[in-house]
């Protein structure tokens, strides 16, 4: 219900300011823009996103039929089962979706975002099975979701790269910020939803589980801050990210192998579904683009960055990184947005500012949340996601505020 008043906010409040800037302001052209907005969001939500979705669907859910036919998944569950079977109760022991979920991870971790999000939808779709009530969202799928949109990332490949092409003197100075601020997200939609699910953290195997992947981040920024160079911490994100994007088919592949499988008739059948889940989850991928589109074009963006400045300056603070907001903002909603506003910002005030160093952290900092229900639990038709976009943005607020203290902190 929550994703229905959301959607039709959108619409309304562009509307209305619409109306405003015509009658009040002569703003002949508002409607114009927002309607070509609209046409160029519809368009782009099947053209650029949906369609090139369902070959790197194809070629993930063959690559994950191969590796539960190898064995793989089933071994991964076993590793994480005992910290997932806490965090997950609903879960049966060693179910498929413990292994599924953890390559879900995985690939997050990495920047892996194209194997990311069909690892997901596999995910999501066994976790559908074990859910009594289609239509309502369990709360292990909502854990799972949140975790997600919390964006968990070691590797922004992606924002190196552009501030690379943008010409920043240290294009990879933002990667223990971007660390930093989504491993606080992360935590922070852990929490919650434990709260929420009544989860007891306190475990033995939890807070063992918490102390060593906070020690893993830990050891990762001490190595790259201490043992690498701004050129080697950029070369070596691109290297690992792309050589585990690889080494991930071809370890299954190889198990395949091993256990007598026939690999090409395996991944042949788990690409099937690649099509079919892609055309499924069209009509949540345009329905939430054209809202966002017309919430975008009409305006409304940035009264919210201009009412978010006004009072900071009342309150006397520094209102520097209000300016990064819009990407704060546009996070949550659309990542092309997000990363659209990301690169104006840089252009507008430098990729060495500091504003354009925030906005690149705050695109690192979470993931898509709406988009990310709606393309989730769209492609597994759950209609009732319960507190699941509450949490997430909650994770996210976490998420924009420790980005602000590490920004603050390494580049104010």
């Amino acid at each position: 219900m929550a994703l229905n008043y959301i959607w039709i906010a959108f619409f309304i409040i562009a509307f209305v300011i619409g109306l405003v800037k015509l009658i009040f302001f002569g703003d002949t052209a508002i409607f114009k823009l927002m309607v070509d907005g609209l046409f160029d969001s519809t368009k782009s939500s099947i053209m650029e996103i949906a369609l090139p979705l369902i070959g790197t669907m194809a070629f993930w859910l063959g690559i994950m039929n191969i590796g539960e036919k190898a064995g793989a998944i089933r071994f991964l569950s076993r590793i994480v089962g005992p910290f997932f079977s806490r965090l997950f109760p609903e879960i049966p022991r060693n179910h498929p979706a413990t292994g599924q979920m953890m390559m879900n991870f995985s690939a997050n971790l990495l920047g892996l975002d194209n194997a990311a999000t069909p690892l997901g939808l596999k995910a999501m779709g066994s976790l559908q099975e074990l859910n009594p009530q289609k239509e309502t969202a369990s709360n292990a799928q909502i854990m799972f979701l949140v975790l997600h949109t919390s964006g968990l990332t070691l590797l922004p490949i992606s924002i190196i790269a552009q501030r690379a092409i943008l010409g920043a003197k240290d294009p990879s100075d933002i990667f223990i910020p971007c660390i930093i601020a989504t491993y606080a997200a992360t935590l922070a939609g852990m929490l919650i939803c434990a709260f929420w699910q009544k989860i007891n953290l306190w475990d033995r195997v939890v807070i063992a589980w918490f102390l060593g992947l906070s020690t893993f981040i830990g050891l990762i920024v001490w190595y790259f801050t201490v043992y690498l160079n701004k050129e080697q911490i950029s070369e070596v994100s691109k290297v690992v990210s792309n050589a585990m994007l690889l080494f991930i088919p071809v370890l299954f592949i190889w198990g395949a192998l091993r256990k007598k499988v026939n690999v090409f008739e395996t991944f042949i059948e788990g690409a099937k579904g690649g099509f079919e889940t892609s055309v499924k989850i069209i009509p949540y991928l345009v329905a939430m683009l054209a809202g966002i589109s017309v919430f975008r074009h009409s305006g409304a963006l940035g009264f919210l960055v201009d009412g978010f400045k006004w009072i900071f300056v009342y309150l006397g603070t520094d209102t520097r990184f209000t300016d990064a907001l819009p990407v704060a903002f546009l996070k949550p909603l659309t990542g092309s947005g997000a990363r659209a506003m990301m690169l104006e910002s840089m252009r507008t005030f430098g990729p060495d500012s500091f504003v354009g160093r925030l906005s690149c952290i705050f695109n690192g900092s979470a993931d898509t949340t709406f988009y990310i229900v709606a393309l989730y639990f769209g492609s597994v038709g759950v209609k009732k996601s319960r507190y699941a976009i509450t949490a997430g943005l909650l994770a996210d607020l976490v998420g924009v505020i420790a980005a602000i203290f590490v920004g603050y902190l390494f580049f104010g």
